[in-house]
């Protein structure tokens, strides 16, 4: 063998790959105690490599279902007006609804001709009276407790759409046919499906929580890895000095020990490959927040998925020599360095602080954050995070140097900190990690949130929730709205409405805006126009008098700068006597039917409506502008429910599909959050939830192999009358000491890099309060672990612990 050493590469290499192989039989002999030891460790890397994988299909999960939502869009209405009638075009309206908190998208379908394509994923389009529906909404249809929703969709089901027309398979949408629909009544037409709607940028305070999520999510799972791979590190330590007593060298028992940690990796990817590919499996039928996907789109890409193995391997492998290098093996025994010594401070705050720095040093330079001003935040917060795992160990081990005293289990348990805290603090780093990575990201999205809210109902632009709930608190506010204006319409609104049980007033108007037509018309030259009757408009301003037939001008009440200046428009614009287009903001009269606003109009003062909106400009009855049209008007009516009626708002529904199919009816109560800031907390809640469970699951596991560990020791107390009961509660203490005290590093971490974040985006620290919700996610966190691991303590009592070959 020494010849072959000297002798060049290839020998030192065949003697290297020999060790390797020596640390794989090793990991993978030792009877049943070496198995355990080696099935906890496949299983810790096991669940961190599927999660990573579940990570690295997201993207294709979000362009699967990106790919197939453009292919079922059709064009927009400013596309569709050049589109002329044939056998190839069809008819469109949005049918789209909602039942019990669960959105129902659906579209109305007229074909031109024989040749009309049906929507992606359907054979045909449905006839009058027919429609076609996903699996999911046709499971609520049949259902007893969908009877409400199938009053309203009361089409006969002739078939199902295909996955390729779904966005995911829980999705509730459908098409129906109808012989009713035209152009003048709202409806759109289109020689086709798909859209493309470019390469919009992505806003910049939604890059920064986009990487911030990334680092939180994915950080834990790193270090949970990490730890996993040291599993047993005690019993591997005492192995390898058995290998120096038979004449193994320092060099040769590192490469041993590193082929040891590669058989656990292997596995471990195996492992959580299985776990994966289950995952996949149900990712249709399990849903996250209300998310679920197709299993043909949970696949990751192979260059992150190869990226994900190598790291793997090379990080067990470094990890493994990294611990070694605090341990001197001798061939007599282990000595172990780190218990001579306290952990130094000074270099665990490096990181930290330089991932502050960073942080700082980006900036508020939001046009630098779609390209490559992503870097500096996710390595600031890399670090951040990081550096927190290195603070964590020195102080639950200057914290435990302190206690004395106390009951006999809480001896135990600080006694055995004492000794080794390393392990029972890398258990919890994980959870820190993501605990201070939650505090962040709320304390961003708090800061964001109003950034990225907007009233749901299109008629009530101005309309929000607190205006809502000050004018009539015990209800919830809901407007129907419909695209063609029509003050019969509006009457029939608010009359059926007004019947429906759990409805206790309706405000239906027709909203329009209309332009002067004279020669000395500009651009400004444009008012608002409300039509209704005169109950309704009695709501909207202070009246004299009313009845069929009157109009009035009305200006703002207050002196504000604002009130002030809409009052000029209105007086320069809304002037009786003149002429106006209908039609329109056009200012053409040609393009529109023109009415005069009648001399007797009667200024009047406005007033707030009940859903907290001011109706300025013209206010008109219904016989003023009898034999007129407004084709670009909107009718609304605003519905104030009692929320002590069961299903109220969905009979409310009911009821405007009587009316028209086409009205949607939408709370203003609930505030709508902007789709992507929409579509990125959910992306939170779902990895969220897999990496709390990841955590606490590793918790268990490494408690587990702690306990595998000791006992021995554990059956020798037993065997000298410790109670059982007193040790469980030391394995209580045990583990709630280091979550107490990584909780307090995750909340100072937490609030720091919330902070700083919020000042890369410009926007101020709204409560600094957040941090108390997370803090019971460590107690959870510990009664969850201690109550799933007593089980296992319970067999490692037994007497028949004390046997030793």
């Amino acid at each position: 063998m020494s010849r072959q050493r000297a002798g060049g590469g290839p020998g030192r290499l065949r003697s290297a790959l020999g060790d390797l192989g020596l640390g794989v039989r090793l990991a993978g002999s030792g009877g049943r105690e070496g198995w355990i030891r080696t099935a906890l460790t496949a299983v810790g890397v096991g669940l961190g490599v599927a999660l990573l994988f579940l990570a690295a299909a997201v993207p294709n999960i979000l362009d699967g279902r990106e790919a197939r939502g453009h292919a079922r869009e059709t064009p927009n209405f400013e596309s569709e007006v050049s589109v002329r009638r044939g056998d190839t075009t069809f008819l469109w309206l949005d049918a789209a609804t909602e039942f019990r908190g669960d959105a129902v998208g659906g579209q109305l379908l007229r074909p031109d001709g024989p040749g009309a394509p049906p929507p992606p994923g359907v054979a045909r389009i449905p006839g009058p009276g027919e429609m076609v529906v996903s699996p999911a909404l046709r499971g609520i249809l049949d259902s007893p407790s969908g009877a409400l929703l199938k009053e309203r969709l009361d089409y006969r089901i002739i078939g199902s759409i295909a996955d390729r027309g779904l966005l995911e398979p829980g999705e509730l949408r459908f098409y129906a046919g109808s012989d009713t629909l035209s152009r003048s009544g709202g409806a759109i037409r289109s020689a086709g499906y798909g859209h493309d709607p470019g390469s919009g940028r992505f806003d910049p305070r939604l890059v920064v929580l986009v990487v911030l999520i990334c680092v939180v999510l994915l950080v834990p799972v790193g270090v949970f890895v990490a730890t996993a791979v040291r599993f047993g590190g005690d019993r591997r330590d005492r192995r390898l000095a058995a290998l120096r007593l038979v004449g193994a060298d320092v060099a040769m028992t590192r490469r041993i020990a590193a082929g040891e940690a590669l058989f656990g990796a292997v596995l471990g990817l195996l492992v959580g490959t299985a776990l994966f590919l289950g995952a996949r499996g149900l990712a249709g039928s399990v849903r996250l927040w209300g998310v679920s996907a197709f299993p043909a789109d949970v696949a990751p890409d192979p260059l992150p998925a190869a990226l994900i193995v190598v790291a793997i391997l090379v990080g067990a492998v470094l990890v493994t020599q990294s611990a070694l290098r605090s341990v001197v093996i001798e061939p007599l025994g282990v000595v172990r360095h780190a218990a001579l010594r306290p952990r130094r401070l000074w270099w665990r705050l490096v990181a930290p602080v330089v991932g502050v720095a960073v942080l700082t040093w980006t900036g508020a330079a939001e046009e630098e954050l779609g390209s490559g001003g992503v870097y500096p935040i996710a390595l600031g917060a890399v670090l951040l995070l990081v550096g927190l795992t290195g603070l964590l160990p020195w102080l639950v081990e200057a914290v435990v140097r302190r206690l004395r005293g106390g009951p006999v289990a809480w001896q135990l348990a600080v006694r055995r900190l004492q000794l080794s805290s390393g392990t029972a603090s890398r258990a919890v780093s994980g959870i820190t990690v993501a605990v201070a990575g939650a505090i962040a990201l709320q304390m961003v999205f708090g800061g964001m949130q109003e950034d990225f809210a907007s009233s749901s109902a299109p008629a009530a632009a101005g309309a929000s929730s607190a205006r809502a709930d000050v004018v009539r608190p015990d209800f919830s506010v809901a407007t129907a709205s419909g695209s063609a204006g029509a003050p019969a319409l509006a009457e029939r609104m608010a009359g059926e409405f007004g019947r429906v049980e759990g409805v206790r007033r309706v405000v239906a108007t027709v909203e329009s805006y209309v332009s002067r037509v004279d020669a000395g018309a500009g651009p400004g030259s444009v008012t608002a126009l409300t039509v209704a009757s005169c109950a309704t408009l009695r709501s909207l301003a202070a009246l004299p008098s009313c009845r069929d037939g009157d109009t009035f001008v009305a200006r703002q009440r207050g002196s504000s700068g604002r009130a002030r200046e809409a009052n000029l428009l209105t007086d320069e614009v809304a002037r009786p006597g003149r002429e106006f287009d209908l039609g329109g903001m056009s200012g053409d009269a040609a393009k529109g039917e023109v009415w005069t606003l009648p001399e007797s109009a009667r200024a009047v003062v406005a007033v707030r409506d009940p859903v907290g909106d001011v109706h300025d400009g013209i206010l008109a009855t219904p016989g003023a502008l009898a034999g007129y049209r407004l084709p670009q008007a909107s009718t609304s009516a605003y519905v104030a429910i009692d929320h002590g009626v069961t299903d109220a708002a969905e009979h409310l529904r009911n009821a405007a599909a009587r009316l028209d199919p086409a009205l949607r009816v939408s709370g203003l109560v609930n505030v709508e959050r902007d789709r992507q800031y929409s579509s990125v907390q959910t992306g939170l809640r779902v990895g969220g939830t897999l990496t709390v469970v990841l955590i606490a699951a590793g918790m268990l596991v490494a408690l587990i192999e702690q306990l595998r560990e000791r006992r021995r020791l554990l059956s020798v107390l037993v065997a000298f009358g410790t109670r059982r009961r007193t040790l469980a509660w030391s394995v209580l203490w045990q583990t709630a000491v280091p979550v107490l005290a990584g909780t307090v590093v995750a909340i100072a971490g937490g609030l720091v890099l919330g902070r700083v974040m919020l000042g890369i985006v410009v926007k101020p620290v709204r409560d600094w309060w957040v941090f108390l919700p997370y803090a019971g996610i460590g107690a959870a966190a510990v009664l969850v672990v201690t109550s799933l691991s007593l089980p296992a303590l319970w067999r490692m009592m037994r007497a028949d612990g004390l046997r030793t070959e």
